[in-house]
C-alpha cells in the first residue's frame, strides 16, 4: 500500500517564446479519492505558476505610454492579487497615470483581458456556472470540484460585470448559428411571458423569445433565446428581440418566417411585423376544443372520442377550424345552462378571432411549425428554473445579468462566439 505524502510544488524547467515546461511530482496515497484530489491540487499548482509567468509577460517595461493624445508615465510596480481557474496569484505590475492625475491605468490588465481581478478563463467559468446556479451553489461547486474557494460576492460581482459588458457590446454584434443556410427551410419566431418575483414590485411578467431554425422535413436544427426582466412596455425586450430577428434574417433571407404564439393580442401585434405567416399555437386551440367536449358530452368515453376526432379534423383537414366552429354554433343552439353556454361562447369567440391563424393542415404540408412548445419550454428553462427557486427575490439589474448570461449560454455556439469576441476586443 502507498503511504500518504505531501504533493511537491510544481517547478518550471524550461521557458522560451513558444512553450513552458513544468515538472510536477505527486506522491500516491492508499485512497483513490485522496490520490485524485492530490492530482487535481498538483495540476492547479502547475496551472498557477504557468499563468503567473504568462500573465507577467503582458506587463510593460515601465516606459511612458500614450493613450490618445495624452501621455502616461509609470508610477512603479504595484502588487495585486488575481483570481485564476487554479488559484489566486500575486503579481507586481506597472501602473500608469497621466500628469493631470486621474484614474490609474494598468496596461497588463487591458492586454490580458482581466476583468474584476479575474483572468478571462476564470471569468468565463464563473459566469457560465452563475447562469445555471445561484452564488452559493457556484461556490460549493468550485470548492468541491475545482479546489477553489471564492466568495459569493465575488461570484456575483464578476458575473454581473461580464453580463454588463456583453449587454453593451452585443448591440453592435451579430451571431452566426452553426447551421448552413442551405439546410434552413423555415424559421419559427415565438414570444411569451412568465411570472418572476422582483423585490420592489412583487410578481411581474418577464419576457422570453425564441428563434428556431427548421429543415425541409420540419425538424428543428437550432434554437436561439432572448429574454428580459419585467418592464413596463416591454421596450427593452422588443428592441433586443428585434435585433436578433434581423440578424437571423440577414443570415437566412430565403427562409419562411412563421410567428407562433398563444392568443395574447400584443404578441400578434409584434409577430405580424416580423413574420410573413402567423399561426396560433395548436395546443392552445385544442384546449378550447376540450372545453366544448366537456360541455356537450356527459360520457367520458364519448367526450374522449369526440375530442380525438375533432383534433384530427383541426390539424389535418382543410378549413378544419371553420368546420369545428360551425359545429360549436350548433351546440350553442341547444339547451344548456347559462354557465355551459358561457363556456361554449368563449370557445366560439376564440376560434372566430383566430380563424385566419389556424390553417394547420396547410402549414403541416409546407413543413412549417404549428406549436409554441419551444417558447413555453423556454419560459421554464430560461426563467423559471433559474430565477424562481424557493425564496428568490431579484432586483432588476441582477435579473437582467442572469438572463443575459443564460440566454447566450443556452443558444448553441453563441457562448463560444461571445468569448472569442471578448478575447479579441477586451472588456
Amino acid at each position: 500500500m502507498f503511504k500518504k505524502a505531501t504533493i511537491m510544488a510544481a517547478t518550471i524547467t524550461h521557458i522560451d517564446s513558444k512553450k513552458i515546461k513544468v515538472e510536477v511530482e505527486i506522491t500516491l496515497s492508499s485512497s483513490m479519492l485522496e490520490t485524485e484530489e492530490n492530482i487535481q491540487s498538483a495540476l492547479n499548482d502547475c496551472g498557477n505558476i504557468v499563468t503567473k509567468e504568462f500573465l507577467s509577460a503582458f506587463d510593460t517595461d515601465g516606459s511612458p505610454i500614450s493613450i490618445g493624445n495624452e501621455k502616461f508615465t509609470s508610477k512603479g510596480k504595484v502588487s495585486k492579487n488575481y483570481q485564476t481557474p487554479y488559484n489566486e496569484i500575486n503579481i507586481d505590475r506597472h501602473v500608469y497615470q497621466s500628469s493631470n492625475g486621474g484614474k490609474v491605468y494598468c496596461p497588463m490588465e487591458k492586454d490580458a483581458r482581466i476583468i474584476v481581478g479575474s483572468t478571462p478563463k476564470f471569468a468565463k467559468q464563473i459566469s457560465s456556472k452563475y447562469s445555471d446556479l445561484g452564488s452559493s451553489r457556484v461556490q460549493k461547486d468550485l470548492e468541491e470540484n475545482h479546489g477553489r474557494h471564492i466568495s459569493r460576492e465575488f461570484i456575483r460581482n464578476l458575473s454581473e460585470a461580464v453580463s454588463d459588458v456583453i449587454i453593451e457590446k452585443e448591440k453592435h454584434w451579430s451571431y452566426c448559428p452553426p447551421i448552413d443556410a442551405k439546410y434552413v427551410h423555415s424559421v419559427g419566431v415565438g414570444l411569451d411571458g412568465t411570472c418572476m418575483y422582483l423585490s420592489n414590485d412583487g410578481w411581474r411578467i418577464a419576457m422570453v423569445g425564441t428563434i428556431a431554425l427548421y429543415n425541409k422535413e420540419g425538424d428543428r436544427l437550432y434554437t436561439q433565446y432572448t429574454a428580459s426582466p419585467p418592464e413596463y412596455g416591454k421596450n427593452e425586450f422588443c428592441e433586443n428581440f428585434t435585433h436578433d430577428i434581423r440578424n437571423i434574417k440577414e443570415l437566412y433571407p430565403s427562409a419562411i418566417y412563421t410567428g407562433v404564439a398563444d392568443g395574447a393580442k400584443d404578441n400578434w401585434t409584434y409577430l405580424e411585423e416580423h413574420t410573413e405567416n402567423q399561426t396560433l399555437d395548436f395546443y392552445h386551440a385544442t384546449e378550447y376544443v376540450s372545453k366544448v367536449g366537456e360541455v356537450v358530452f356527459r360520457s367520458k368515453v364519448k367526450r374522449k372520442s369526440w375530442f380525438t376526432k375533432s383534433c384530427h379534423i383541426l390539424k389535418h383537414e382543410k378549413d378544419g377550424a371553420a368546420l369545428l366552429l360551425k359545429e360549436m354554433h350548433v351546440y350553442l343552439d341547444k339547451k344548456h345552462s347559462e354557465k355551459k353556454k358561457e363556456i361554449l361562447q368563449r370557445s366560439i369567440t376564440y376560434f372566430t378571432n383566430h380563424l385566419h391563424k389556424m390553417n394547420y393542415s396547410e402549414y403541416l404540408e409546407r413543413k412549417l411549425p404549428i406549436g409554441s412548445g419551444i417558447t413555453e419550454a423556454a419560459c421554464k428553462v430560461i426563467i423559471k428554473q433559474r430565477l424562481c427557486n424557493s425564496g428568490m427575490k431579484w432586483k432588476d439589474d441582477g435579473a437582467r445579468s442572469v438572463l443575459c448570461l443564460r440566454c447566450i449560454n443556452y443558444s448553441g455556439d453563441k457562448w463560444g462566439q461571445t468569448w472569442k469576441r471578448l478575447s479579441k476586443a477586451g472588456f
